[in-house]
């Protein structure tokens, strides 16, 4: 974290010597910077399906938008764009994003509100994006649905505040995707993995990485998850979980590792299924339980490490770790 706080910090400073006082309707260089200083890591980062990581719009220009019309117009484009997001953006329905796009929020402000953002369709491909530094409120539907096969897209430093669904959503044959960094404030279905009990097409797909995320007064979903094998979900920090923290359902794999529960009455759910769902699998290590009850484990799930390197942060440390990072302004 402060490795790359010092290199945004330097960057500002090198692009504001550069800039001087010229003005634009753009926002300034600096940030900009700031916002692109990281690269995805887990599963966003695997080199796969014919793309070398995620990158989002990095090969196109930069453009600020300040409207939901101005939004869906270099999100639904065909070529690539970071797409900065400057203040508030009251949408309507779900904003749908197609490949190689940046969706960056600048400073700490932007937020999009009434609406959320859906990757990809039937015909246009929801590949290779990144979604970072947003406040989400009050989504008609979801925050974020990551749907339709897309793969290689990274969520990261964002709040969710509660939608009428989900928050982050990725089904219907989607992988590798990191969700990262971000806070949850009081939201109910925080994040579901996989449709539906009968949508096994999403069989050998549903590759994701949860990792250092603030699940602060959320109640369930942490995630919940069908069929996908071998999601990772480490140093989390669940803090006054209402329901359950991760559910593995429909014969999942699910390695929940170094994470902090605490006043978490059921940390996880696996070997007995969960509401109509069949059991999965879940193998739980290295985790710290504090007021929380035990973490349901049962069957053997295969190593992440296979797929990409890591280094889990110890548990104890997680608190404060997260805390400090996650969320919007921490970039």
């Amino acid at each position: 974290m402060l490795r790359r706080r010092f290199i945004a910090l330097l960057a500002g400073v090198f692009t504001a010597v550069l800039a001087g006082s010229v003005g634009g309707v753009r926002a300034a260089a600096s940030d900009d910077i700031q916002v692109m200083a990281d690269t995805a890591d887990g599963y966003a980062s695997v080199s796969a399906l014919g793309i070398n990581g995620t990158t989002g719009g990095a090969a196109g220009p930069t453009v600020t938008v300040t409207t939901s019309a101005q939004l869906a117009q270099y999100a639904g484009a065909n070529t690539p764009y970071t797409i900065l997001i400057s203040g508030r953006i009251q949408v309507s329905g779900m904003v749908r994003v197609v490949a190689n796009k940046s969706i960056l929020g600048v400073g700490a402000t932007a937020e999009i509100t009434g609406g959320g953002l859906v990757l990809g369709s039937t015909t246009r491909p929801g590949n290779n994006v990144i979604i970072r530094n947003i406040a989400f409120r009050n989504a008609s539907d979801d925050s974020v649905s990551v749907h339709n096969g897309a793969h290689h897209v990274w969520i990261d430093h964002n709040d969710f505040y509660p939608a009428y669904d989900g928050s982050v959503d990725v089904k219907h044959k989607s992988t590798f995707v990191t969700v990262s960094w971000n806070r949850f404030h009081g939201t109910d279905k925080s994040m579901l993995l996989g449709h539906s009990d009968t949508h096994t097409a999403d069989i050998g797909y549903l590759k994701v990485t949860y990792h250092h995320n603030l699940f602060d007064g959320s109640t369930q979903r942490h995630p919940r998850v069908r069929f996908g094998d071998p999601v990772h979900v480490y140093n989390n920090y669940y803090r006054g979980v209402g329901s359950y923290g991760v559910a593995s359902t429909e014969n999942a794999g699910v390695l929940v590792e170094a994470n902090y529960f605490e006043d978490t009455a059921f940390p996880c759910h696996s070997a007995s299924g969960y509401a109509e769902s069949a059991p999965g699998r879940l193998v739980q290590r290295g985790n710290a339980f504090v007021r929380s009850g035990a973490c349901e484990t049962g069957g053997t799930v295969g190593e992440p490490s296979a797929y990409y390197s890591y280094r889990a942060d110890s548990a104890a440390s997680v608190p404060s770790l997260v805390t400090a990072g996650a969320g919007v302004g921490k970039i």
